[in-house]
């Protein structure tokens, strides 16, 4: 039903479009009617065929905004296309080639503001425990813990714990990653123990009505080959979603894709994308036209900002930081100065309510309007709009030999933002698990790059601006 009123509302959206640019654009305003007609008809069945390829997925549970904006701009690029090359067959003579970009570009901002608010009625309506899917969970691994954050904590996916099976430590996993998730404020999340994994395989064997819900999520060694068996077949006969996750001393902890030998499913390593020339170049342009469009208001800003930090804090306008950056390498990442000038820069990082800091430069590291001037970096080559944050050496040197792949985040290119910043987290690193939880995140990043999945970060960190970050001091 969400994916059918989507649709039907962005032929209304096209058809308002349409009949706005006949009445107020200088061109269709002097048509006749049998040729407006033409051109609406058409531009209506040009959408019909993208929907075909480029139908919406925002019903969809477990799709992220990154690939919503894919398919939106994928569907009005199509639509534009298809539109022109049918009027070209109709012998359609008017020139019509700018005009259908200009409806192009005002069609995907308006779908583009209608997606957002789309989104923001489905999280709403799934919160308010209307069309949600039930959820069984069954092992004790911390594996399951995770399964449970990202199904629990996300309200757009519309998922509800029916319990688990299992032994009662898992309970306290979830209690103990409710800390590290930073929700001490927040009322804990009690999980109903429906059983044992043994009362469960007594249950099936004895062919008992059990409650499991839409989905199963099954977390045990893959050794107890009878076991997994016998639940995913009590599933499959029950009409229950199986999802197999293999416990945490089991995972391989490589990036694996899947191919099809004949008939025969085989797994394996890939390359992470940035290693691909082509793939390089793209980001490397994007670079390129984001930085020169971030640096005009920065020009604008600068001499007030100039003033400002002159009055509040005698120093330098810019601090300037050797960083580790690609491959290792040591390179100067440029901020505006939010400190006033002080000899443990390059060794403290900033606390809440740190002394160093100024008024203005608190209000600019809220605002991360200190982070501009890194745009001259990206420009220089050394730095990337998106991608894991550049540390101070000195960070660099301790967590290189206390975290596993910690260095595997050079892999890249430094950004001025990142995937660990807009999932919570940014700022101090007070312990060691809130250091492993960035690299990890890094490490996604650097495996699953896109120019879609860096527009969506920038968005995310645009969208902080307005929405605190409390992280952010």
């Amino acid at each position: 039903m969400i994916k059918w009123i989507v649709m039907v509302g962005d032929f209304v959206v096209l058809n308002g479009v349409l009949m706005a640019f006949s009445y107020w654009h200088w061109r269709m305003a002097a048509w006749d009617k049998g040729m407006l007609n033409v051109f609406v008809l058409v531009n209506n069945i040009a959408l019909m065929l993208s929907q075909l390829r480029f139908s919406t997925i925002i019903h969809l549970r477990l799709v992220g905004a990154g690939d919503v904006l894919q398919r939106l701009v994928g569907l009005t690029t199509l639509q534009v296309l298809l539109s022109y090359l049918l009027l070209n067959i109709f012998a359609y003579d008017t020139p019509i080639g700018w005009l259908l970009l200009e409806i192009g570009t005002v069609f995907v901002t308006i779908l583009l503001v209608k997606r957002l608010g789309e989104r923001w009625f489905i999280k709403l309506y799934r919160e308010a425990g209307r069309n949600t899917r039930m959820v069984t969970l069954v092992g004790s691994d911390p594996e399951l813990a995770g399964v449970f954050r990202k199904l629990k904590y996300d309200p757009t996916l519309g998922y509800r714990m029916l319990g688990y099976y299992g032994e009662e430590e898992l309970q306290q996993l979830i209690d103990d990653l409710n800390v590290h998730e930073n929700r001490k404020d927040k009322e804990p999340v009690r999980l109903k123990r429906l059983g044992s994994m043994e009362e469960l395989v007594a249950a099936i064997d004895a062919e008992e009505k059990l409650e499991m819900g839409d989905e199963l999520y099954l977390c045990i060694s893959r050794k107890e080959k009878e076991v997994i068996r016998k639940i995913s077949r009590y599933c499959d006969q029950h009409v229950v979603r199986f999802y197999y996750v293999p416990v945490s001393v089991e995972t391989l902890g490589l990036n694996l894709k899947r191919e099809m030998l004949d008939d025969m499913e085989v797994f394996t390593t890939y390359e992470n994308p940035l290693q691909n020339s082509v793939n390089r170049a793209i980001k490397r342009m994007f670079d390129i036209g984001f930085s020169i469009l971030a640096l005009i208001p920065t020009a604008i800003m600068f001499p007030f900002i100039w003033l400002i930090i002159k009055i509040q804090s005698p120093g330098p306008i810019l601090f300037k930081q050797v960083r580790t950056g690609l491959d290792g390498k040591e390179f100067k990442c440029y901020k505006f100065r939010s400190m006033h000038v002080n000899k443990d820069a390059d060794r403290v990082q900033a606390t809440k309510n740190d002394p160093r800091k100024y008024p203005f430069g608190n209000f600019m590291r809220k605002a991360n309007i200190d982070e501009l001037p890194q745009f001259f970096n990206v420009l220089q080559g050394r730095m990337s709009v998106v991608g894991p944050r550049p540390h101070m050496l000195a960070h660099t040197e301790q967590y290189s030999q206390l975290i596993d792949k910690y260095m595997v985040r050079h892999f890249v290119k430094p950004g001025v933002t990142g995937w660990a910043q807009v999932t919570g987290y940014r700022g101090e690193t007070k312990e060691l698990w809130q250091m492993e939880g960035r690299v990890r995140r890094d490490i996604w990043y650097i495996e699953h790059w896109s120019i879609w999945l860096d527009i969506r970060i920038i968005w995310l960190t645009f969208k902080s601006i307005f929405v605190h970050d409390e992280h952010a001091y």
